[in-house]
């Protein structure tokens, strides 16, 4: 008798940013519970609508469906398809629409896969408890490098809050990067150019080496990468114990702690924050 494929059992937690704007990330799960869709949704420069939100909204059902409908199809192929869809059916134009960050997590033939476009990364854990953390770095990369970043980091932690200079900063990098989206020496997101989908970065583990996933849009991260109040290993601990939900609200009540940005320099107070815990239940092994 053959055993009884592993499944997902997923958890997750979300908070808007601001309590008088909802929240534009979004977390989605197929209905047969084998895959997670993370994503993070971007508005446009004017901030007309459609919001990111419902891009997010839009963009995350089309993959859902295709993901039910086909679970063996390559997620680039997935994703590419997608937004093919979306960017027709809307007349979506680059440089003018709304984006998202997309994270997609599918159990299949045992083995565990992922695509990331954008910073919303993957924390793999094994059973031994360590995380492999697979992320998409090159808008990072290249934001970086810019003296907008630094100044308006050297600026918070001297004090200056979010102040109308720190705003205007952002908008210089924000226009920037314009400069570089969906282009092959810069940075690759969803949005209104399909062959974003093809560009996504992937990566599969065994099965039988995880034991939990994470995916998780920035505004989480944010709480390993450039706050340290966890390591990976920790916040997938903090998940097991407590619960996706509890762990986002404490990385928010941590910001409101440090409302200036004085200690932690960010772009904004908060970010909205999304985290899906992904429990791989092994599968049960039936008779011989």
């Amino acid at each position: 008798m053959p055993s009884t494929p592993a499944m997902f059992s997923v958890r997750t937690g979300e908070r808007a940013g601001q309590d008088s704007r909802p929240s534009e990330d979004r977390v989605l799960v197929t209905p047969a519970g084998d895959a997670v869709v993370v994503l993070d949704g971007v508005s446009t420069l004017s901030d007309e609508r459609p919001r990111g939100g419902w891009y997010a909204d839009t963009l995350g059902a089309l993959l859902v469906d295709r993901l039910a409908a086909d679970p063996r199809a390559e997620l680039t192929e997935v994703l590419h398809d997608a937004l093919v869809t979306v960017t027709g059916e809307y007349a979506l134009v680059p440089g003018a629409s709304p984006a998202a960050t997309v994270t997609i997590v599918r159990l299949r033939d045992r083995v565990v896969e992922a695509a990331v476009l954008g910073d919303s990364p993957v924390a793999v854990i094994g059973h031994d408890g360590t995380a492999r953390v697979f992320t998409d770095p090159r808008l990072a990369a290249l934001v970086e490098t810019r003296p907008q970043a630094a100044e308006y980091r050297r600026r918070l932690a001297g004090g200056s809050g979010f102040d109308e200079r720190h705003r205007e900063l952002l908008r210089e990098l924000r226009d920037a990067q314009m400069g570089w989206i969906n282009r092959p020496d810069g940075y690759w997101v969803a949005e209104a150019a399909p062959e974003a989908g093809r560009r996504a970065l992937t990566a599969s583990w065994p099965l039988a080496d995880v034991a939990q996933v994470l995916a998780a849009t920035d505004g989480v991260s944010a709480a390993v990468d450039d706050y340290r109040l966890y390591s990976w290993e920790e916040l997938a601990a903090a998940c097991r114990t407590d619960g996706p939900q509890a762990v986002v609200d404490a990385v928010h009540r941590a910001e409101q702690r440090d409302a200036d940005g004085r200690t932690w320099p960010r772009n904004k107070p908060h970010d909205d924050k999304a985290l899906a815990e992904i429990v791989v239940r092994p599968p049960a092994t039936g008779p011989r």
